[in-house]
């Protein structure tokens, strides 16, 4: 049986905790990190455009986008949001495109699991299929016949590029002292023994950890109302859907700085 899915956490206000994390990037590389877009196809061109003009300015040689995963449900356009990382990704950057929980739950339905397939429809798929133009069926109806029906079409219906997109989707990345994750990392676990569900689904175990995780973690997931850095990690899931605020960390060298589109 599978374990049972862990709400979703919502941190307090954020600010600053006991002194910001200490670390850097490689020289000669700039990683600008994108925080959770969850079908926020607007605020996503904006942080682009953030980037480049950034970018125009960095001395790196070497540019890195890394995006944190959850780039569907909840918000109104998760098939362009998926469009523009699939045909219109930074150029002259690498693409780091990482797994969010809502894409573990959208691959696991498409792999027969019903059981995430009905909390996948409850957690925003509705509105992911929605902007894909796939029926689905009423609230309430999570029937075997009624999942299968739908599985099918999701298939069929969403193009064979975000499909692929979706299933090359890495767990983790890492650059110098960063880790670069959805979730977070479990405490006291090396960081080469985590399991993919921590590394896309561990929430307050996680951000209330005063641990030294081994890395800095820079991470989305949990909401904060501004990021919130703290001395082990760094979360810049700022409720993009509903708040407006896509958040971008720009690590170069030993420095750290934010974009957003809002304030």
């Amino acid at each position: 049986m599978n374990e049972p899915f862990p709400p979703p956490f919502r941190l307090p206000p954020a600010g600053e905790g006991p002194g910001a994390p200490a670390g850097r990037v490689p020289s000669g590389c700039v990683v600008y990190v994108i925080g959770d877009v969850h079908g926020r196809a607007d605020l996503l061109d904006r942080i682009h455009a953030a980037i480049r003009d950034n970018a125009r300015r960095a001395t790196a040689v070497r540019r890195v986008a890394v995006y944190l995963g959850d780039y569907i449900d909840r918000g109104p356009d998760s098939c362009r949001a998926v469009e523009t990382l699939v045909r219109q990704p930074l150029a002259g950057f690498e693409t780091v495109a990482l797994k969010g929980n809502h894409e573990d739950l959208l691959l696991r339905f498409l792999d027969g699991d019903d059981e995430a397939g009905g909390h996948w429809l409850t957690y925003g798929g509705r509105d992911t299929l929605a902007s894909y133009g796939i029926a689905t069926p009423p609230a309430g109806v999570q029937s075997a016949a009624a999942l299968a029906e739908l599985r099918a079409r999701v298939a069929s219906q969403m193009p064979a590029s975000h499909l692929q997109f979706f299933r090359a989707l890495k767990v983790r990345h890492r650059e110098g002292d960063y880790l670069f994750v959805h979730a977070g990392v479990r405490p006291g676990v090396p960081i080469d023994a985590q399991s993919d569900r921590d590394l896309l689904w561990i929430g307050k175990r996680f951000v209330t950890s005063q641990a030294d995780f081994g890395a800095i973690v820079v991470h989305g997931h949990c909401i904060s109302t501004a990021p919130d850095v703290r001395h082990n990690r760094i979360g810049i899931d700022t409720g993009a859907y509903e708040s407006g605020i896509l958040t971008c960390l720009v690590l170069e060298g030993e420095q750290q700085q934010f974009l957003s589109t809002g304030p």
